[in-house]
């Protein structure tokens, strides 16, 4: 997928090991208990059901890629579960966000997936919208399952993936 943006295109391609300093980095800045490098690498050479995915945007002024953002799901069986995602924060709010979490669901479209899942701090109200406006629904609630804050997380489902792929453009092109 390549989208447009104001500094330039951004592409998707697999996660590779080199890629793990600047995802963990972005991280750090995005959550207030980051996954660690190991924790990356770990996913990338253990995990069988892990797909993780970088977003790059491309930059004639720069004259190369940086990675503006990230997506990590696990697949297994029909189900996907969104494990990780984030865009850098001073990159947020120019729909970077949207064209990552369709990305991801594309993928698991393909993939074969039918339910898509995932856990969100319930204060993330920017992520709960932009889950909300991809047709995820509140599903339940984990009480104090953010160990640094005692934080709820909301959990959100996402059914008939397998459906996805016809709305998925007028999502994007929003932005």
């Amino acid at each position: 997928m390549q989208s447009q943006l104001q500094n330039g295109k951004v592409t998707f391609r697999p996660m590779q090991f080199d890629d793990v300093p600047v995802v963990a980095a972005i991280d750090q800045v995005s959550f207030p208990s980051p996954w660690s490098e190991s924790t990356y690498r770990q996913e990338l050479r253990e995990n069988r059901a892990a797909h993780l995915y970088v977003a790059e945007q491309h930059s004639e002024l720069k004259g190369r890629a940086e990675i503006v953002g990230y997506v990590g799901f696990w697949y297994i069986v029909d189900e996907v579960h969104i494990s990780t995602i984030a865009v850098h924060p001073t990159l947020r709010r120019r729909g970077i966000g949207r064209m990552i979490l369709n990305h991801a669901l594309e993928q698991a479209r393909a993939l074969g997936a039918e339910l898509v899942t995932l856990e969100v701090r319930e204060s993330n109200r920017g992520a709960i919208e932009l889950y909300r406006a991809f047709g995820f629904t509140l599903r339940g609630r984990r009480p104090g399952y953010y160990k640094d804050t005692d934080e709820d997380a909301l959990v959100m489902f996402k059914e008939r993936i397998d459906l996805y792929q016809q709305d998925a453009r007028e999502k994007v092109s929003e932005h």
